[in-house]
């Protein structure tokens, strides 16, 4: 039960990137769950970067990378969940300080005491409720973890911070907090959260995704803003970006450099059109989790 006074941030796009019944949501997530399969074996990991379209576009290959990042996790792990800005007006990592997000499935608990600490590196963090208000790509996330950790609390970053060098710090200085508290026992991991190229035909989807994962299971957040800035500006038809999440990706990147993340394993890649939608107007999909 949700004490007087707590923070509760209601679903935004419950009934759009998801059902809105807890019934017709629970069945989803167990069908995402079972396409995606049994996730392979694997060291512990530190962090993972995941999709965020509707459910039943993205939502296998989202599953397949949670599924496999928290199969060697604690019950009740705190996910520091990176998101995408997509319209709100801000500079900066705002962070949900403290309360409750909720779902169709129940509330998620915000980890405030590692909030604050994130809010104590200073800026770009800061605090930043209303960023999230209206924003997906953090909410949609929730089901699945639910379904897999159902004790499991997150702190909700959404990241406008650039992909230059004040990111790449500001990421440094994320790991080296995250890293502190694993090396002292506290079961903390890292998800970044990003759709990859948005509109161009299926086949460009995959080649622009293919172009980008090196960067990306490198671990290399420099290298990845660079190539991702090509594939953006590359002319191919219908491209508006390569990633939607570049920002969150880059800043997460050197984040998880800095826990000691020295490569990742692609375990699912898709397109909408895979799920159904036009193949002339595609985004695309993928799930890299990081050991």
């Amino acid at each position: 039960m949700r004490e007087p006074g707590t923070a509760l941030r209601l679903p935004a796009v419950a009934g759009a990137f998801y059902p809105a019944g807890e019934t017709a949501l629970r069945a989803l997530v167990a069908a995402c769950l079972a396409e995606a399969g049994a996730p392979p074996p694997g060291g512990l990991a530190s962090g993972v970067l995941v999709p965020h379209a509707g459910l039943v576009y993205s939502g296998t290959v989202a599953a397949a990378g949670w599924a496999t990042m928290l199969l060697d996790a604690a019950s009740a792990p705190t996910i520091v969940v990176l998101g995408t800005n997509h319209s709100a007006r801000f500079d900066g990592v705002a962070v949900f300080e403290a309360g409750l997000w909720r779902t169709p499935l129940g509330d998620v608990s915000v980890d405030a005491d590692l909030a604050a600490r994130i809010l104590a590196l200073d800026a770009p963090f800061g605090g930043g409720r209303l960023a999230h208000r209206d924003e997906h790509s953090i909410e949609v996330q929730l089901p699945l973890l639910q379904v897999l950790r159902p004790e499991a609390r997150i702190v909700p970053c959404s990241v406008a911070a650039g992909t230059g060098r004040a990111a790449v710090g500001a990421g440094a200085r994320l790991g080296g907090l995250l890293a502190g508290l694993r090396a002292a026992g506290e079961d903390v991991l890292l998800a970044i959260s990003t759709d990859m190229a948005h509109y161009p035909p299926h086949d460009e989807a995959v080649r622009v995704t293919q172009r980008l994962v090196p960067a990306i299971t490198a671990v290399d957040g420099v290298g990845l803003a660079v190539r991702e800035r090509v594939e953006t500006q590359s002319g191919a038809r219908g491209m508006a970006c390569g990633m939607c999440g570049i920002q969150p990706a880059v800043l997460g990147l050197a984040a998880l450099r800095a826990m000691g993340a020295t490569g990742g394993t692609v375990v699912a890649s898709a397109t909408s059109a895979d799920a159904g939608s036009a193949p002339d107007r595609t985004v695309g999909y993928l799930a890299v989790v990081f050991n």
